[in-house]
């Protein structure tokens, strides 16, 4: 069986496990504003949820492009919830987003392949 195909196994979807968890957990150590706090704790805890469902999933492709989506909102969320004046709580959105992004695009062919594998009888 594949690295890709076997649950628990993806680097990439661990990945974005540990960025869902270090961008919820961000504001303690961050100065935030309420708003920032709540964005980052719940896209934080979005992102991490579906790196654990596409752990479990290898094959669910959709799970990926939800990583995609989940990076671009934590990316523009300091200038949309407006807490782009906060250095901290801003920068780790900005590079959690990015991160998110990168991880989520490496693992879309990881999971594709897997899709395809899975469907294979």
């Amino acid at each position: 069986m594949s690295q890709s195909v076997k649950a628990w196994t993806r680097p990439h979807d661990w990945a974005e496990v540990v960025l869902g968890v270090v961008l919820a957990l961000s504001p303690i150590v961050v100065e935030t504003s309420a708003a920032a706090a709540w964005t980052m704790v719940i896209l934080g805890v979005l992102i991490a949820v579906d790196g654990l469902v596409s752990l479990a999933m290898p094959g669910m492709v959709y799970g990926e492009w939800a990583q995609l989506v989940l990076g671009v909102l934590v990316f523009i969320s300091p200038w949309v919830m407006g807490y782009a004046d906060l250095t901290g709580a801003a920068w780790t959105s900005w590079v959690i987003g990015v991160l998110t992004v990168a991880a989520g695009a490496s693992a879309l062919p990881v999971a594709t392949s897997a899709h395809r594998t899975a469907g294979q009888h």
